[in-house]
């Protein structure tokens, strides 16, 4: 199983790259929408994305977007991983496409109990 992890905080990417890891899945990062987006233009086929929302270039909201607008990621799970906390920016997020979201700072539970709502799993989880 493969995670695409995007956020322009190397310390977050790190440290949700790491859960992520321990939860049995390879993980690749990019530093901002546009980055993740073009990864996922050149093949990459991650299981599951999660995404920061505030970020240069563009935002996670934008992220969710295009990739709601391209068919070939029509059943990519999206997950915004993020401090905004405004009911509107939630309501927001999953209306344009995001199939999960969770407040910073998380735990590796919470990603464990989101990734599992969606049916994605590792084959293997490390505890």
């Amino acid at each position: 199983m493969h995670a695409l992890v995007i956020d322009d905080s190397r310390a977050m990417r790190r440290i949700i790259g790491d859960m992520m890891r321990q939860l049995g899945f390879e993980v690749t990062e990019a530093v901002h929408g546009k980055a993740g987006y073009e990864q996922l233009l050149g093949g990459l086929m991650p299981n599951v994305v999660l995404v920061d929302w505030n970020m240069p270039e563009m935002n996670g909201l934008e992220f969710v977007q295009a990739v709601r607008a391209n068919d070939c990621f029509a059943n990519l799970p999206l997950v915004m991983v993020t401090t905004e906390t405004e009911m509107e920016k939630v309501a927001a997020a999953l209306e344009d496409g995001a199939n999960e979201y969770v407040m910073k700072p998380c735990s590796r539970e919470i990603l464990a109990d989101k990734l599992q709502l969606l049916g994605v799993k590792a084959e293997t989880t490390l505890v």
